[in-house]
């Protein structure tokens, strides 16, 4: 007689499930009705949250008890960008011409810095966004502040160069209850800061035309972190609001994913690649049209002088 998987005890299949990774258990989910009624389980999905971003366990308790089924499948894929995000067009215009969604009153964020897989250091910080400071500012949200000393990750990644280390940063509603992960996992770009020669690792996503950079500062040649901080920028190189930035967060959350981890990593580097080539060459346009117009008042100028001088000579 033949024996299927279903036919095991319940508490046997639950048991091997929760040993599954989070794409691996959502495709079991998808197998039978009685593999996703297992799989539901609450506390499977939340320790898969927690081993995933040891951050949350910090995080206020509502985050994780509402859905952490749903707070995986939001934080783990890179939300999904088409390739028009980098065309001439103005971002920040085609964000205005859209639906306008609600502004998060308040956003929590879930940041976890990895060795080789390995979580190596957690920070949580809950930012209020309905201040008018804050929508009219600049975007930006510190998760280590370099004002204390560089922080240690770990013994493990102590002889570690620093540009092997991964970072997740992951951007969650508390109203919602949904989220999205700002951050590539790995970097897209690393560089020297020009006075201290700290190192900086740059992670990168960029969505509707405007880049997400959480930079992490690192001690010159090792591993202990001075500073990580998220910013935004738009495709001219301009800081973009706090009301900008949280615009573009809320639609992020509820946009659509895709692609594998490999596949997201190389997405991410392409599109950091084609935005830095994007607004090198907006600059490149606005600084040669700058010099035509001088070169144009200068011509009107002295047309105008020779003219005077003409009038008077003449006279």
């Amino acid at each position: 007689m033949a024996r299927t998987l279903e036919d095991l005890p319940a508490d046997v299949l639950a048991c091997a499930l929760r040993r599954l990774d989070g794409p691996s258990l959502a495709a079991a989910s998808c197998a039978t009705a009685g593999l996703r009624a297992l799989a539901a389980d609450p506390e499977t999905w939340r320790a898969l949250c927690l081993a995933r971003w040891p951050s949350l366990a910090a995080a206020r308790p509502d985050l994780l008890l509402a859905s952490p089924q749903r707070l995986f499948a939001d934080a783990f894929p890179f939300p999904a960008d088409d390739d028009s995000a980098t065309s001439a067009a103005p971002p920040m215009a085609r964000a205005e011409a859209e639906p306008q969604l609600p502004v998060p009153s308040g956003i929590v964020s879930a940041v976890d810095v990895y060795h080789r897989g390995e979580p190596l250091l957690s920070r949580v910080v809950e930012t209020c966004t309905s201040s008018s400071w804050f929508l009219a500012s600049p975007f930006r949200v510190d998760a280590v502040e370099c004002k204390g000393p560089a922080v240690p990750v770990g013994r493990a990644a102590a002889a570690a160069a620093p540009a092997e280390l991964e970072l997740s940063w992951v951007a969650v509603d508390p109203g919602s209850g949904r989220a999205v992960n700002v951050s590539s996992r790995r970097p897209v770009a690393v560089d020297r800061h020009w006075y201290t020669g700290d190192t900086l690792l740059r992670y990168a996503l960029v969505l509707a035309g405007c880049k997400f950079e959480a930079t992490v500062t690192c001690a010159l040649e090792t591993a202990h972190v001075r500073e990580i901080s998220l910013t935004v920028e738009d495709a001219d190189g301009a800081a973009v609001s706090g009301e900008g930035a949280m615009r573009l967060i809320a639609a992020a959350m509820v946009g659509p994913r895709k692609g594998g981890e490999e596949e997201q990593e190389e997405t991410a580097r392409r599109r950091y690649r084609d935005f830095v080539r994007s607004k090198r060459g907006r600059k490149e346009s606005k600084a040669r049209k700058e010099v035509l117009v001088d070169l144009c008042c200068s011509a009107v100028s002295a047309v105008a002088v020779l003219s005077f001088i003409a009038a008077v000579v003449l006279r």
